[in-house]
């Protein structure tokens, strides 16, 4: 039998929450900081305090309308129990795991979706509408635009300087002007603010529903309460993910894509962690950060590089393949155990 206590509802998922939220703490740490740490601005010891800081104060203040949808809008309620809770918060987390340990950004959204629609998928209560009319157009739409502002404003600002025979390069006497240090931290700690916004809810959502659900409480500020709770008990993980798991990330996306200069980090952490909090603020869609920050840094590198240089970069392929493995993974593992727990009847 399964534990009927409150006590028992909040141990089971929000370990296996605390589990996720390291794994995406990890994951989020380059899209955050590999701009700043790639252009030497700040250093790998100061980067998991204030990216917990700034996820955390995020969460609290603008994740609420993408909690909603991850907990209530693309299934219903109602099927959000401690087991299938459970499932979906493991599937996503193992997902992650792997990306992790291959030292591949991964999207955290894209993987927490896919794993909630084999839930709705197999009981057939799903939001199509949600998912085709907003989720997906969003993940295809978003990178897409942060490429063209970065390369746009790249090509913009390396021209009109190199007629004048100017350069921005890493040791130029632009990129070591004091203003653009505090700039960049800036950036970075708007950059975590953005992800705490939208990723946190990935954990935070299902186990604010489920709760809700458990103990019969229909009511928004009911709901919201829980959100909080909920939030308090999963955003402090994402630091100690950021040091477990940040180091490699932040080599993979800070130095190893594209050598670039503080002015061009303040474009990409602007670019990518504007379009995500307008995602999370207006529609609460689960977006993918690190696609946005990736992105970026690509506009930047072809308008730097050229396209032909910049596409070359084996790190670059393994994102990509990455980035289509990861939510396949967790998907079919979501679907796998929810079959195998409903044969044994704990569904």
């Amino acid at each position: 039998m399964l534990p009927t206590s409150l006590l028992g509802y909040f141990v089971i998922p929000f370990i296996i929450g605390l589990f996720l939220s390291i794994t995406m703490g990890g994951s989020g740490t380059g899209p955050a900081f590999s701009a700043a740490y790639g252009s030497g601005v700040l250093k790998k010891s100061a980067i998991s305090g204030l990216f917990g800081i700034m996820v955390f104060l995020g969460a609290i203040i603008a994740g609420k309308q993408t909690a909603a949808t991850i907990g209530k809008d693309l299934i219903d309620p109602s099927l959000m129990n401690l087991p299938l809770v459970s499932v979906i918060l493991f599937s996503v987390a193992i997902s992650l795991l792997i990306a992790n340990i291959a030292g591949i950004p991964q999207s955290t959204s894209q993987s927490t979706v896919l794993a909630v629609m084999a839930a709705a998928t197999y009981f057939n209560q799903g939001n199509p509408q949600k998912l085709f009319a907003e989720i997906i157009p969003a993940w295809f739409i978003l990178p897409v635009i942060a490429f063209f502002l970065s390369y746009l404003m790249g090509k913009y600002i390396y021209r009109p300087m190199r007629r004048r025979g100017l350069t921005i390069s890493r040791s130029s006497m632009i990129n070591r002007k004091p203003v653009l240090n505090t700039l960049i931290v800036m950036m970075s700690l708007y950059v975590a603010f953005s992800i705490g916004s939208n990723n946190v809810a990935n954990a935070a959502g299902p186990i604010a529903s489920m709760t809700a659900n458990e103990l019969g409480i229909t009511d928004e500020k009911g709901y919201n309460l829980l959100l909080i709770f909920s939030v308090f008990m999963i955003a402090p993980a994402f630091g100690i993910g950021s040091s477990v798991f940040g180091n490699k990330i932040l080599e993979n996306t800070g130095k190893e894509i594209v050598l670039f200069g503080k002015f061009e980090a303040i474009i990409i952490s602007f670019v990518s962690a504007s379009l995500l909090l307008l995602a999370s603020v207006t529609k609460g869609i689960p977006s993918s950060l690190v696609q946005l920050n990736v992105a970026a840094i690509l506009g930047i590198g072809v308008a730097k590089l050229g396209p032909r240089n910049i596409f070359k970069k084996t790190e670059v392929k393994k994102f990509f393949l990455m980035w289509l493995i990861a939510p396949v993974i967790a998907f079919i593992l979501c679907y796998i155990l929810i079959f195998t727990l409903e044969n044994y009847g704990y569904l």
